[in-house]
């Protein structure tokens, strides 16, 4: 009997020892889920912050040029309302050119004139540049009117301009208007 209760104790050993060892295992498994869980986590975690990051970046290049915008266009509302005191200055100097016995007035006109012409281009304005000829773009030139053409090569072309165009920048604030020919 000694010899089966040393097997048996023996078999108990075993046992206990297996059943420890896939405890062991068990805890491992585990261990490396929990880790494997962390780790997918942190991945997770630094997605966002990657996302996040990105987004800041690209709000704060967006704010940026906002502002840039914002101040080279600042006087927008100004340099359209002086585009009619401009459109008289070139009237008057037109109508005032026929009369001789005005030259000094003439004078005077012209150079407040160009004092203003000066003091917009120091801002930023620039006459958008149009003549007779030119090819209509609807883009670029608002038509007023269609009239026929006097000639064949006038057809689809600027055939008087009725109004200067300007732009502040690169922004058109007044689109030239122009009359084409049919």
């Amino acid at each position: 009997m000694s010899k089966k209760s040393k097997k048996d104790i023996e078999k108990e050993e075993v046992e206990t020892s297996e059943t420890q060892t896939a405890e062991v295992e068990e805890q491992v498994v585990e261990e490396k889920t929990v880790e494997e869980k962390l780790q997918e986590e942190l991945k997770q975690e630094k997605e966002k912050f990657l996302r996040l990051f990105a987004e800041f970046e690209n709000y704060k290049k967006r704010t940026s040029r906002e502002r840039i915008e914002l101040f080279s266009t600042a006087s927008e509302d100004v340099m359209k309302t002086l585009l009619p005191v401009l459109d008289d200055f070139e009237r008057a100097l037109s109508h005032i050119e026929e009369d001789k016995e005005a030259e000094e007035l003439r004078k005077g006109v012209l150079l407040i004139y160009q004092k203003l012409i000066n003091t917009l281009e120091q801002k930023g304005l620039k006459a958008i540049k149009v003549e007779k000829g030119d090819t209509f773009n609807a883009d670029d030139h608002e038509a007023i009117t269609q009239i026929p053409a006097p000639s064949d090569d006038l057809k689809g072309k600027i055939i008087d301009v009725i109004e200067k165009g300007y732009k502040l920048g690169e922004k058109v604030i007044r689109f030239p208007k122009v009359v084409i020919g049919q």
